[in-house]
This record gives structure tokens, sequence and C-alpha cells, in this order.
């Protein structure tokens, strides 16, 4: 076999980041154990497809999905018209019940391979209630290199190939899916869409590029509250146009008046981040409140808050029930955010507090303490990139029974790991949105002494291969 060659597979299994797993037998052998595996992007078990090896290794190959020649009863069909093209979606035409189900056993394979444990406690995966319209924030990029799907490039139709404002292709970073609709977020965020897209499309404004570092628009980030009518729309530019911006935010307003706050920032950076140097407010507070249970939270413009607000109690709930505190604990909360999971965690802790390398979340954390009246938490600056032992020390912080641990999908710096061991809490819950560094830096801690007790996924993310992941960890006595 070659890059390039087409085969006919059957799919047996399904493998994380959503991928259809095929076996074919190995010359001059028929145990399983001998089989090839072929991981195939866009098949699901049960489907026979006809497949392109794009990767071929020693022990696998990965390939494309071309052809289903036999649909698999799993399926059904994507709402989605850009589906199969954008990334964004990849399991919309997966019938909801196997998702979850595919997504419990990637957690327990994760585990599995990459942490190398054998006797796993996962319980019941916590389905999403929403599984369309459920973000709060969509992040849509400019580019002035549109991507065109099949039906664009078979049509009769003159496209505009130099403006696109949608979603980047998967692994394609100079180029743009142009889209008018997803279902991901809300009505009132494709009026934002297309109504951006044409106002700055008809005056002809240039867009960045991260060739030359030439150009004004970047990203549209969109925001909304999911329990107040409060929706924000953030313009990341190259650099200020008073004069354009206002204009923009005078006819938006007119054109989506559930608007509430339009804000642009200013990104001096090369590197293609929707986050700026710095902000300015056009309209309103410059930031929308949202809440998760009974506790209320300001969120602005690039502060960390749960994508999906609804679920993002089902997950602090489950957090809370894996710590089980008492009321007398000293609590600490790392990669903190906005303070979500600290003030969520106040009321059950004798003090809780939150560590975190954003400013404007620190910010945002020490505004929404003071929102819910809560006084027994506080937040710290700290790249947790490096130690954070000395401003523990600096501050003179009495040391946690409990840790609590949200991080980014890149996971844990082994310098917080280091810290985390030091400090040595009698419990660990570790929150994650990427299993696969959550199983890499819990293996570290259980070598460190903490043994893994039992986890619990919650779906946050429908239609996607991703799933937030809770583990309680114990230091034995």
């Amino acid at each position: 076999m070659k890059k390039g060659d087409l085969l006919e597979l059957t799919i047996e299994d399904y493998a994380f980041e959503g991928k259809g797993i095929a076996r074919i037998e190995k010359e001059g052998s028929d145990e399983y154990q001998s089989k090839y595996v072929i991981f195939v992007n866009g098949a699901y078990p049960g489907d026979k497809v006809q497949a392109r090896l794009l990767k071929v290794k020693k022990s696998f190959a990965e390939a494309k999905c071309v052809e289903i020649i036999e649909k698999s009863d799993l399926r059904t069909k994507a709402k989605c018209n850009f589906f199969g093209t954008c990334g964004g979606c990849k399991q919309q035409d997966l019938e909801y019940e196997h998702q979850i189900k595919f997504k419990r056993l990637q957690v327990e394979n994760v585990f599995k391979t990459i942490g190398g444990f054998t006797d796993l406690n996962i319980e019941e995966i916590i389905p999403s209630e929403k599984t369309f319209f459920y973000r709060n924030k969509m992040e849509f990029s400019f580019s002035k290199i549109r991507w065109l799907t099949l039906d664009e490039i078979n049509s009769d139709k003159i496209i505009d190939r130099n403006f696109a404002l949608g979603l980047h292709i998967p692994r394609i970073y100079d180029k743009v899916l142009d889209i008018n609709e997803c279902f991901l977020q809300s009505e009132e965020s494709n009026k934002i869409l297309n109504f951006t897209r044409d106002f700055f499309k008809s005056r002809e404004t240039t867009i960045y590029s991260t060739k030359n570092h030439k150009g004004y628009l970047r990203n549209l980030v969109i925001r909304q509250s999911q329990h107040f009518d409060e929706l924000m729309v953030n313009l990341v530019t190259s650099e200020e146009n008073d004069e354009l911006i206002s204009q923009y935010a005078e006819q938006l307003k007119k054109e989506v008046p559930q608007i509430t706050t339009i804000i642009n920032n200013i990104n001096l950076k090369k590197a293609n981040v929707a986050i700026g140097d710095y902000e300015k407010i056009f309209w309103g507070d410059g930031f929308i409140n949202d809440s998760i249970g009974k506790y209320k939270f300001r969120v602005s413009a690039n502060s960390f808050f749960q994508t999906n607000t609804l679920q993002a109690e089902n997950l602090y709930n489950t957090t809370l029930d894996f710590a089980d505190l008492k009321g007398d604990e000293i609590v600490y909360d790392l990669y903190s955010g906005t303070g979500t999971i600290s003030i969520y965690a106040s009321e059950k802790a004798k003090e809780v507090y939150g560590f975190e390398n954003v400013h404007s979340s620190i910010e945002d954390a020490g505004k929404n303490a003071e929102l819910n009246n809560i006084g027994n938490v506080r937040f710290y600056e700290a790249n947790l990139y490096k130690p954070m032992l000395p401003i523990v020390k600096e501050n003179k912080l009495p040391k946690p029974q409990t840790i609590i641990i949200d991080p980014p999908r890149n996971g844990m710096h082994k310098n917080t790991i280091a810290d985390v061991l030091e400090l040595s809490p009698g419990k660990i819950v570790y929150v994650s949105c990427n299993p696969a560094t959550q199983a890499r830096d819990v293996k570290l801690l259980t070598e460190g002494g903490y043994k893994l007790i039992k986890m619990k996924p919650v779906d946050m993310f429908p239609h996607t291969f991703h799933i937030e992941n809770v583990c309680l960890l114990i230091k034995p006595k």
C-alpha cells in the first residue's frame, strides 16, 4: 500500500478524534492481533466505504472516506449545509446517543493507552440537553483567500475569492470557508455574521494577512448570555480606525437591536489569535453577564468562560460532588479564569484561592466575587508555566486540603505538577477538555503518590469529538 491508494474498507470500531477504524489482514497471517489498522476520517462503525490513503506507517495507516458504499445504521442526516467541509461539527451526521457512547469509550481508551491505567472507574457520561445553539461564544475569521466548496467550484456563478468571513478548514490556516449560517450559537449570531461581511466587503476593507502582516480585519467574536438578554460583538483588527468602527457599530445596532455591547480589540501581534493587546468600547459596558447555577458572572471580551453555559452547571456540580467539601477546607483553584469554579466552590469551603495568568480574567474574577457577595475567595495572577510556590509563600497562603485544576487543552506544565505534588493536598479534582493531556498529567500525579479513584465525562460539545472529563485523585494516608 502507498499514499493515494483507494481501498474498500468495512469500519469496525471508533477512535479518539472521531475516526473510524478498519482492520485488514497482514500477509501470511489471519490472527486478529496481526491485522493492520487503518484510521478513516469521516467513517463510523458499520460503514462500508471507499477510502483514500493519506499516510502509511509500519503499524497503521490514515485515510479519508471518499465514498460511502453502505451506510451505517448509526448515521443521521446532518443539519448544516457546510457539514463535511467546515471542521466545526465532525459528528453532526452521527446520532447523538451514539456520539456520547463513543465519547465515553474514547475517554476510557485514552486513559488506558496514554496513562497506562487498567482498572478504571468511569461513571456514566452526562449528555447535553441542547445539541444545537448551545455555544455562548463563536469566533469567526476574516481571510482574503476564500476556500471554495465543490459546489462552488462546479457552479457557473461568479464568486468573489478575495473576501471570506467564516471558519477555517481543518489544517488550512490561510483560507477560510465563507459561511452564512451556523447552528452552534443563535440566529442573532448569524445575522451579525452576515451583516459584518456585507458592511466591510461593500467598503472594500482590507483583511490582515499572516504572510505580509498587512491589512485591517482579523476576527469577529460573538459572545451571548444564556440567562440574560445580553449580546457582545467584538471585532478584532490590526489597528485603530474609530470612524469606520463607529459607522459599523451604529448600523449594526439597528440591524440587530439585541446587541448590548460592541468592542474593538486591537491585535498588534503577528500571531493569528483573536485576542487584542488592548480594546476600545464603542457601545455598552464592554462586557456581558451570565449565570451558572445561582451565581452571576461578568464576562469580558478576552476572558475564559465555559462555552456551553447550561452544561457548565452539570460540570461544576460534578466537580463539587467529587471534591466532597465539608466546609472547613482550604481550596486552591488552578487556571481559575473568571473565577467560576472558585465562586461555585466558595459556599462549601472555608477559603478558596484562585490562580490565573490572564490579567483581565483576574479582574473579572474579583468583580464576580463582589457581584455575588462572596468574601472567602481571593485571586492571584500567576504564570502557571512557571513555579507558583513563590506566590503562595509571598502571600503567606495556607496550604490546601483540596486542589481543583482546570487547565487549557495542552494540560499542566511540569512545573505546576511539581508544585501540586509539593503542596500535597489530600484531594485533587482535575477537570479537562482534553482527555489525552489529562491522562498524561494524571499518570504523573499517580507516580507522585496519588490514586485515581474515579472519573466522569460531561459532554459540553455536541457534534464534535471533544469531551470534558472530571477526575478525582486521593493521596492515601
